[in-house]
């Protein structure tokens, strides 16, 4: 099986999809088919977290519940981006450590 292609999914607060999107387009994340670029989806959810007695947290307060809006960002890449792509993330996302999800995918080439 090929494995090529990945699906990477993190949350952000909404105002930073805008950034992460123009800055992932930059290092090619978002380009499929070579003829599109900027490819990727984002959908509203909520998030909840309590930040722990050593955590810097980007919102909340220390052992408490919050509950956020956040935006779950959805898309594919090819997998030799991987690293870069992480990197890109975490340079953009505001919190101490954000969630990435990575899946491989059974799909077809970009």
């Amino acid at each position: 099986m090929d494995f090529s292609i990945i699906k990477i999914e993190t949350f952000i607060p909404v105002k930073y999809v805008d950034v992460l999107r123009e800055e992932l387009n930059k290092v090619g994340a978002l380009t499929i088919g070579g003829n599109y670029d900027n490819c990727m989806s984002y959908s509203m959810v909520k998030g909840s977290f309590r930040p722990l007695e050593n955590a810097n947290p980007f919102s909340g307060e220390t052992n408490k519940l919050s509950i956020v809006d956040e935006a779950k960002v959805e898309f594919s890449a090819e997998y030799k981006l991987l690293k870069i792509v992480i990197d890109t993330i975490k340079r953009v996302h505001p919190y101490e450590v954000p969630v990435i999800n990575v899946i491989p995918t059974l799909n077809i080439p970009l």
